[in-house]
Formats: structure tokens, C-alpha cells, sequence
């Protein structure tokens, strides 16, 4: 099997262009290992769709199944685009969580940055949630996969990985957990437990969901772009009055390799 490591702000993947095989969840834990195998965030597989231009499936490194991956579509129209698959630079991708809509923007022939059309955010009423002697406020949000937000005055020295994975229990099927400091000027600190990950240095839905909640709560403007910095580095997110998202952000290869399955 040929693959493709890439990544959007440090959240890694390995890309196939194929057809999903049966035995996907192993194969995703194994090539996913940090230490025996390529090491990634999971995999994701592109093939063709019926009804958009390429569809995209999101194998976590546990071997789950993702709805959606925010980074990780970023991915998917720099490699369609650059290994020669179209020559389109406004592509629809079929995900589970639905059809999204990417613009890509090139240089000197090369993909520099993707913007995608997120689709509607829903954030819901917040829940408390006690940690220790702290009493939390999550933001439940759904960016077609489900978020829990969290606004905190200390994001840089919480245990997020203690914290989230004690979120996951109060969700049924687990939840993608974003602890998210305001620093002014429509600009978030945002790092992430993602579910079937573990903690990751971005998360693209995760940002997007963090910024919809800080409009929702007046933290930030809608009327202007939210920047969201990141372990890997910073997303632009734009929160329309209607709740639409639109994310932009960078896309990298980081090499190409060939496993036996």
C-alpha cells in the first residue's frame, strides 16, 4: 500500500487514494503508532463520489471511524490538486458529515492555503462539569461532529488529557473536548483532546467550534475573522450571523511511503 503523510498545522495523517479495505481499523492502529509504525493521527482514504467531486473517509488512530476532520480535508484538496486528480480550485468533497466545499489558493502552481465552507455550527445550552474543586462550563457544539468547549483563563496549564478523557464518559460515543483561552482582538489560545486521539496539535472542527461558541457567548465578534492559535499554529475562522463557518488554513506533505497490509 502507498501512502501519503500530510498534515494541516501538525495534525498528521496518512492519505490513501483507494478504496477502503475491510481490515481498515487494524491497519489504522498499526500504521498509526507512534513508536512501530509511521506514526499519525490516523489515516484517510480518498476515492471517487457519486455526488461531489472526491469523498473522503477519516480512520482515527484507534481505529474508529471520524465524521469529520477540519485539517484533514485541507489535506485532501492539496493532494487531489497537486498529484494530479483535477485541476479544479473550488472542489465538494463527500464526508459523512455531508458535502463541503473547499477553495483552494495557489502559488506558483502550488496549493498554499484551503478555505472551506464548514456548513451550519449548533451550539447548545452549557453543562457544568466539576473537575477537583473547579466547576467548568462545556458548550456543547456540533460541527457535524460533536465538540465540548471550554473557556478557561489557564488553558496553557491545564491537564487537558485527564480533563478530556473524563468528559468523554458524559457523551455518549465520546466528544472532542477544546479548552479555549480569549486573549482579545477576536483571538482564541485553543488546545484539544480529540476522541480516538488523544491530544493532537490542531484540530480544524475543533477550532471552528471553539470560535462559534465565543461568538455565541460574546466573547468574540462575528463580524470579524477569529483567529484560533493552535499547538501546530493558527486557523482563521470566520462565523457568519446565520452560524456558517468558513475555515482557513495551510496544508503540508511531509513524505511518501509504501507498508505491506
Amino acid at each position: 500500500m502507498h501512502f501519503t503523510k500530510m498534515h494541516g498545522l501538525g495534525n498528521d495523517y496518512l492519505y490513501v487514494y483507494g478504496e477502503v479495505p475491510e481490515n481498515i481499523a487494524s491497519i489504522s492502529r498499526r500504521l498509526s503508532d507512534r513508536h512501530f509504525g509511521a506514526g499519525a493521527d490516523g489515516m484517510i482514504y480518498i476515492s471517487q463520489s457519486d455526488v461531489a467531486d472526491f469523498k473522503m473517509r477519516i480512520f482515527n488512530a484507534d481505529g474508529s471511524e471520524g465524521k469529520m476532520c477540519g485539517n484533514g480535508i485541507r489535506c485532501v484538496g492539496k493532494y487531489v490538486y497537486e498529484k494530479g486528480y483535477t485541476e479544479k480550485t473550488t472542489l465538494k468533497i463527500e464526508t459523512l458529515s455531508g458535502i463541503k466545499t473547499l477553495s483552494l489558493k495557489l502559488k506558483a502552481g502550488k496549493v498554499e492555503s484551503v478555505s472551506v465552507a464548514m456548513g451550519r455550527v449548533t451550539v447548545e445550552e452549557p453543562i457544568a462539569f466539576t473537575w477537583g474543586t473547579e466547576t467548568y462550563s462545556l458548550h456543547p457544539t456540533d460541527m457535524g461532529n460533536p465538540h465540548a468547549v471550554i473557556f478557561t483563563r489557564n488553558v496553557e496549564k491545564l491537564d487537558i488529557a485527564a480533563i478530556g478523557t473524563a468528559i468523554q464518559g458524559l457523551f455518549t460515543g465520546g466528544i472532542n473536548v477544546e479548552f479555549a483561552e480569549v486573549l482579545g482582538n477576536n483571538k482564541l489560545r485553543m488546545r484539544v483532546w480529540e476522541r480516538g486521539s488523544g491530544i493532537t496539535l490542531a484540530c480544524g472542527t475543533g477550532a471552528c467550534a471553539s470560535a462559534a461558541a465565543a461568538v455565541n457567548e460574546g466573547l468574540c465578534e462575528c463580524s470579524q475573522t477569529v483567529s484560533v492559535v493552535l499547538d501546530g499554529g493558527t486557523l482563521e475562522i470566520g462565523v457568519g450571523e446565520n452560524n456558517e463557518i468558513q475555515m482557513t488554513g495551510p496544508a503540508a506533505f511531509i513524505y511518501e511511503g509504501e507498508t505491506e497490509i
